[in-house]
């Protein structure tokens, strides 16, 4: 019954949260499901109030976890490899890299980036709130994604 509530209470910002981040309508349902699956399966007991933190790091971390794999596969077809081995790094160390870089930005970057991949704020909701135009919003995404991306390219 429980996993029911965080069903209809959390799903559509999971979904969106994996939308933003995949732009794969098919892979978000996916992996929203999956995380609700592993609820139901391994009996977890989440304490109340952190409910939603829970899933929405569940969320990122496995849609960062689908896009590495994608790489990797990638990689493995025939696009050069770039070097980094990106099974060393489990995923606990991969989200602690992710939250080092986030933690080292600017206010408005990690409000930003928190707004669009923690809470699921649309470019526009985010523009209004941060009183700025969707391209700024766009910007600030864009350059904390390079920096995370640059990261893993050396």
């Amino acid at each position: 019954m429980e996993i029911q509530i965080l069903f209809k209470q959390h799903y559509a910002k999971m979904y969106r949260v994996a939308r933003s981040l995949l732009y794969d309508e098919q892979e978000s349902e996916d992996i929203v499901s999956d995380i609700f699956e592993d609820l139901l399966q391994r009996h977890v007991a989440l304490l109340p109030g952190t409910e939603e933190a829970y899933l929405m790091k569940c969320v990122r971390n496995r849609c960062l976890k689908r896009l590495r794999h994608e790489t990797v596969r990638k990689e493995l077809l025939g696009v050069p490899f770039s070097g980094h081995d990106v099974h060393e790094e489990s995923d606990d160390e991969f989200s602690d890299v992710v939250d080092n870089i986030i933690n080292s930005l600017p206010e408005q970057d990690r409000r930003i980036f928190s707004m669009r991949f923690h809470e699921g704020y649309s470019y526009e909701e985010i523009a209004l709130q941060e009183g700025i135009s969707r391209v700024s919003v766009w910007r600030h995404l864009s350059s904390v994604l390079t920096l995370i991306r640059n990261h893993y390219k050396k």
